[in-house]
């Protein structure tokens, strides 16, 4: 991932803007050590929203997060890649925009897999996605499936100083 192309100060109460490198490395220190819940939004084909919570981790300057391949989740993804990523990090609210790429390349599945032990989910590249003895009953059956969010723009909202609000957009 590149650094933002421009970064919007959306703060009405004076504060200057965040710096992209606060967002960066907070996820780069809290995935997947922290216990963090991500949320991706995604578009049903008949246009309602969905949201589900998903195992993300921030990887080599990129988020990246699993699915199972039968889920609303990746079903939408399929049909319309356009997602947003929430989460909330110490400090800092994030939510990304983006588009969502399947990621079926071993040595990505395997750097990502590395990570994802590293943060104590013991997963094996198999299959073209992930196998574990454990994954959220939601998921369904293995192999789960890797996403990697291409990133237009993210928005931070800071609950801990220096506060401030920006928006950062990323050229594609």
């Amino acid at each position: 991932m590149t650094e933002p192309t421009k970064t919007t100060n959306l703060d009405q109460n004076g504060c200057p803007p965040l710096p992209w490198s606060r967002a960066r490395d907070l996820l780069a220190t809290q995935t997947p050590k922290e216990d963090l819940t991500f949320f991706v939004g995604t578009v049903r084909p008949d246009g309602r929203p969905h949201a589900a919570g998903v195992g993300a981790i921030w990887v080599d300057d990129t988020l990246y997060f699993v699915s199972g391949p039968g889920t609303r989740r990746a079903r939408n993804l399929a049909a319309n890649p356009a997602c947003t990523v929430s989460v909330r990090l110490k400090g800092l609210d994030l939510t990304f925009e983006g588009e969502a790429e399947h990621v079926a390349d071993p040595a990505t599945l395997e750097r990502v897999a590395a990570v994802y032990r590293e943060g104590g989910w013991p997963a094996t590249v198999t299959g073209g996605g992930y196998t574990a003895p454990f994954m959220a009953p939601s998921a369904g059956p293995a192999p789960w499936f890797l996403y990697r969010l291409v990133l237009s723009r993210a928005i931070g909202v800071a609950c801990a100083e220096p506060y401030g609000a920006s928006r950062w957009d990323f050229s594609r």
